[in-house]
């Protein structure tokens, strides 16, 4: 058990382009015990050692204890420190998926007191190439053989442009002069500790949902992001005994916050799958009989119940179902409860920080209706008038804001942005359109849908002016306007209404989507249904009412009809 010391270090300079917490709230936070004074790598090497012979991860390939899984992660640190030129403190990006090396590379990294930079490893040369830039990154770490070897493609041209110094590759061939993960693990020395760095200091970059073009970054802090996933773990009273399965790609913030850092600080055993496969994961449940099954998107529940052989699986060992990401579709709950004897919990969170969960022993109006409360009494909530930090009154929609000890303060390098994203006393301006719930004297919350222009495709979040910004790049088209449609299992794809110079050829689904993979878009963003039409529908104020466009494609689809070109 590590001891906390007593008096603080001398508080430093924050990081340049990173929002502070102010220091009264630093006080607050750790006269309280929420803060702790340690940094992230501390915490997890402290929790390995408190757990050492304990399982720590299993995946199809690998079944490694907290032990094993420290000790290569102290290798590949100091190997990365010993081959390469990387200073403690510089970011590295990540692309990478759901396998064993995946968790080596991200606590190796922090350990070496370098700042993962947590992008998918479905974005495409663009984002990786801007987001790099944006955060000063030199190196990259990929999985060779995820997918069809896009990430492998993405890290050659970057290397190649000279944006990314560094290549480290996972399960392949190295690139350039860079090392494999597999030969930094093999030639580091176990006996690197962490780099001493002040627990206010950023700790990882994550990407967040942001308002319009590429992701903003969020800036997690050691004690902050300590405490996000102490908390989680905490409010579902998880432990040794604890199994976690999750499926959805680990290096989203859900992925690290809600399951990765929670278990292994918890000391729980953590089932990694390789894909979100229905199939896939009823193999996992029968086998590995997980407790908890942390962010399950809407349209995975959905598939679940579509798939004949989840009422052939034993699904008891499943206590804690928690539901997130989007609204349930009306019954789905039911469904579940009735056909598969699942009770499920919903929740609701961030990257910028703020986690929400209905309580275990709360009514099913509460579970299946709300997203119920924060996990933290220090959190706080406020629900204002749309345009306004005026209250809105109990019961009345509004935007959801967020504030509290693991709620960044600011994007990173983002201060014009911060400023209307961020209120003056520091509540986060979520975007979000939320309802407060006056529940026995408790509230809770409910969210009612989006101000921000995003598509919700399942888990990821599809930026309608960054993918508008790349189409109105093709030679024929004139103007384009992306819109979100409904979709009965991912919650809504992306459709895109085209003006298009006259004469010329109509772009289809696939030609249109060949020429956005050729301009670096990653794949998931690529619009689903193309519409030409002759112009835009316009607001009051002389803006494209994507209102209009929004109803018109989804009385098309009512109608099992296209509009006027659809593709």
């Amino acid at each position: 058990m590590s001891v906390i010391p007593a008096a603080q270090p001398t508080r430093p300079d924050p990081d340049p382009g990173l929002s502070p917490y102010p220091e009264q709230f630093v006080a607050d936070y750790r006269d309280r015990g929420l803060w702790r004074g340690l940094s992230l790598p501390q915490e997890i090497l402290d929790a390995a050692d408190r757990h050492a012979d304990r399982l720590a991860l299993v995946t199809p390939e690998v079944r490694w204890s907290y032990a094993e899984l420290a000790e290569r992660a102290r290798n590949f640190g100091a190997g990365l420190l010993a081959t390469t030129d990387l200073e403690p403190g510089e970011a590295v990006m990540f692309q990478m998926g759901n396998v064993a090396e995946t968790l080596v590379a991200y606590f190796g990294t922090l350990v070496a007191g370098l700042r993962p930079v947590c992008t998918l490893a479905q974005h495409g040369s663009r984002e990786i190439g801007s987001l790099a830039e944006h955060v000063g990154a030199r190196a990259t770490i990929v999985q060779a053989d995820h997918g069809r070897g896009e990430t492998l493609k993405v890290a050659r041209d970057l290397h190649s442009a000279g944006t990314l110094s560094t290549v480290i590759v996972a399960r392949g061939e190295a690139i350039g002069d860079g090392p494999t993960l597999e030969q930094l693990v093999e030639n580091g020395s176990r006996s690197l500790a962490p780099e001493p760095v002040h627990p206010e200091q950023i700790a990882v970059f994550q990407l967040s949902g942001g308002t319009t073009g590429l992701p903003k970054v969020a800036p997690r802090q050691h004690e902050e992001y300590v405490y996000n996933s102490r908390a989680w773990a905490e409010a579902l009273d998880w432990g040794p005994d604890t199994r976690i399965l999750y499926p959805l790609p680990v290096m989203h913030n859900a992925g690290i916050a809600l399951a990765v850092q929670p278990a292994l600080l918890s000391g729980a055993t953590l089932i990694l799958a390789p894909s979100a496969s229905v199939p896939e994961l009823l193999d996992l449940i029968g086998s590995e009989r997980p407790t908890s099954m942390p962010l399950v998107p809407p349209a995975l529940a959905v598939r679940m119940l579509e798939e004949p052989r989840s009422r052939q699986t034993d699904l008891s060992s499943i206590e804690q179902f928690l539901v997130g990401g989007q609204a349930l579709p009306t019954g789905v709950s039911e469904r579940l409860r009735d056909e598969l004897g699942i009770a499920v919990r919903q929740m609701f969170g961030m990257a910028e920080g703020m986690f929400l969960l209905t309580p275990g022993d709360a009514t099913e109006d509460v579970r299946h209706h709300t997203v119920g409360a924060p996990i933290s009494p220090a959190d706080e909530v406020r629900i204002t008038e749309v345009g306004s930090d005026d209250p809105a009154p109990v019961g009345e929609i509004g935007e959801f804001c967020a504030r509290g000890p693991y709620t960044i303060r600011g994007y990173y390098r983002a201060e014009q942005h911060n400023q209307s994203a961020f209120s003056p006393d520091g509540f986060y301006r979520s975007g979000d359109l939320a309802r407060a719930h006056d529940v026995d004297g408790v509230l809770m919350y409910s969210i009612e849908g989006r101000i921000k222009d995003v598509i919700n495709r399942g888990v990821e979040k599809i930026h309608a002016e960054e993918v508008e910004e790349v189409i109105l790049r093709h030679p024929d088209v004139v103007n384009a306007a992306l819109v979100a449609m409904p979709d009965p299992v991912l919650g809504e794809r992306g459709c895109a209404y085209l003006i298009i110079e006259p004469g010329a050829a109509e772009p289809t689904v696939a030609s249109l989507g060949e020429f956005l993979l050729g301009h670096g878009l990653a794949k998931y963003k690529l619009p689903e249904r193309v519409e030409i039409v002759p112009e835009f529908p316009l607001s009051n104020v002389g803006k494209v009412s994507k209102k209009h466009l929004r109803e018109r494609i989804a009385a098309a689809l009512r109608d099992d009809s296209p509009t006027s070109g659809a593709r």
